[in-house]
């Protein structure tokens, strides 16, 4: 190849030619900072989520800065209430959400709801695993399914918030046993450790909650598991179904992102291309992996549809379980 020398005016084009290029390829930011409201009080599944995806947005450099708020009660409605009057029209807005608000919005009738804010992604599913006490003389599904038949009430069912995914998955098993869900006996719990204690100490029957919160008691053996709400078994758990114990009940407890009432078309695409980077993230994916939540990723205008279908079959078995505030 023939070198020619080059020019004074070459040395200066040279470089910055090339600082320019390297500009281009930057990735580039398009929400510099975000703040994600948490419906909910420190440590729970829905703060445990949005402090992941933020994590892993600013560890994937997708986003700078991102800031928690919590803003606990009412299943998640008051969080939901003050999201929509607080942050109309922001693109740097995300609220956490999911299957437990949907039950708290039919239960409460509450004023604000899910139509008033824009879906981004739902993200995760958890399915329920049903426990009890490891001296427990009801040994499985088919013990329980006996006893819960013949005397309703003699059945304690403890879980989360009433007219939430552990109560709504109680519905579904009475139903699909002929049982009448007036008579359902079902103990709500603030939090996962009061759950926990009322379960080991024989105060409930039989608990209800994500894997994720009752791994530590099964694994050392304290809590027996019976079953899980899943359609099939999940990896590296070797716990059988619902189903395949014959009680036909399939559900998870998905949790997911909003945007804010009023955005754009292109803050609201934004919003959901960050996202769904941030979801194809290798921190995200250890996230998931470390937690035992199923990745379930829908955006956009799918995921809208997704809610609309659940809202109102949560609606139909809410009101099935005579919980509707009259």
């Amino acid at each position: 190849m023939n070198h020619t020398k080059r020019t004074s005016l070459g040395r200066w084009l040279l470089p910055a030619v090339t600082a320019l290029s390297l500009i281009a390829s930057a990735p580039a930011l398009a929400i510099d900072s975000l703040k994600i409201l948490v419906p909910a009080n420190p440590g729970g599944g829905w703060d445990q989520t949005g402090r992941a995806l933020g994590q892993a947005m600013q560890t994937g450099e997708i986003v700078k800065k991102v800031q928690i708020d919590n803003k606990g009660g009412a299943a998640g409605t008051i969080g939901l209430a003050q999201f929509v009057n607080s942050s109309k029209g922001k693109g740097d807005a995300l609220l956490v959400g999911g299957s437990v608000m949907v039950g708290g919005i039919a239960l409460n009738k509450s004023p604000v709801s899910l139509s008033q804010v824009t879906p981004i992604a739902r993200l995760t599913g958890e399915y329920d695993v049903l426990v009890v006490p490891a001296n427990s003389p009801i040994k499985s599904v088919k013990d329980l399914m006996t006893k819960f038949k013949a005397d309703p009430g003699s059945v304690s069912w403890g879980g989360g918030s009433a007219g939430g995914t552990d109560h709504i998955i109680v519905g579904m098993i009475a139903q699909a046993n002929g049982v009448d869900v007036s008579k359902i006996n079902y103990i709500p719990f603030a939090g996962g450790g009061e759950a926990q204690a009322a379960i080991l100490g024989g105060h409930v029957t039989v608990g209800l909650s994500g894997y994720n919160e009752f791994e530590g008691q099964i694994k050392t053996g304290k809590m027996r598991p019976l079953a899980v709400t899943s359609d099939k078994r999940l990896p590296g758990i070797d716990i059988p179904t619902l189903k395949e114990q014959g009680v036909d009940v399939v559900l998870a407890n998905w949790r997911g992102v909003f945007g804010a009432p009023g955005i754009s078309d292109a803050q609201k695409k934004e919003l959901i291309a960050a996202v769904e980077k941030t979801a194809k993230s290798k921190s995200w994916q250890e996230t998931l992996a470390k937690n035992g939540w199923a990745d379930s990723y829908l955006a956009g205008d799918a995921f809208k549809d997704y809610l609309d279908k659940e809202i109102k079959e949560t609606e139909k078995i809410i009101a099935g379980l005579g919980l509707v505030k009259k």
